[in-house]
């Protein structure tokens, strides 16, 4: 079975639950800052979450600072800020076979937990 995490090896939140669910070798990692993520990869992950938007990250800090909040943005525009700027994924997100789980909420990593047991 696949397991891969996307996460930014820098982010404590990423550090703290990565840590907190004792994964380790079995987890193919991937530092979205040193290692970007491939067209290939987003739109596999679009397929398990079923949209760009799920996986674009609105408390980025350049979402604020390019007036992103004003515009109307469509699924193209997601896949491409996400494809051009990391920081716009919201993370981490993990594959686990063919389920994936996006993001840092308590009900999120729980699920994760939930999957690896």
């Amino acid at each position: 079975m696949r397991k891969k995490v996307y996460h930014l090896s820098t982010c404590s939140t990423c550090k703290r639950i990565i840590s907190e669910l004792e994964i380790g070798d079995e987890f193919e990692y991937q530092d979205i800052k040193t290692s970007a993520i491939t067209p290939e990869q987003l739109d596999e992950m679009k397929s398990l979450a079923g949209s760009y938007e799920k996986l674009f990250s609105r408390v980025a800090m350049k979402y604020k600072s390019l007036g992103l909040k004003d515009k109307n943005l469509q699924e193209e525009d997601y896949r491409n800020y996400i494809l051009e700027e990391y920081t716009f994924l919201k993370r981490p997100v993990f594959l686990i076979g063919d389920q994936i789980f996006i993001g840092n909420s308590k009900k999120n990593v729980a699920a994760v937990k939930e999957a690896l047991a």
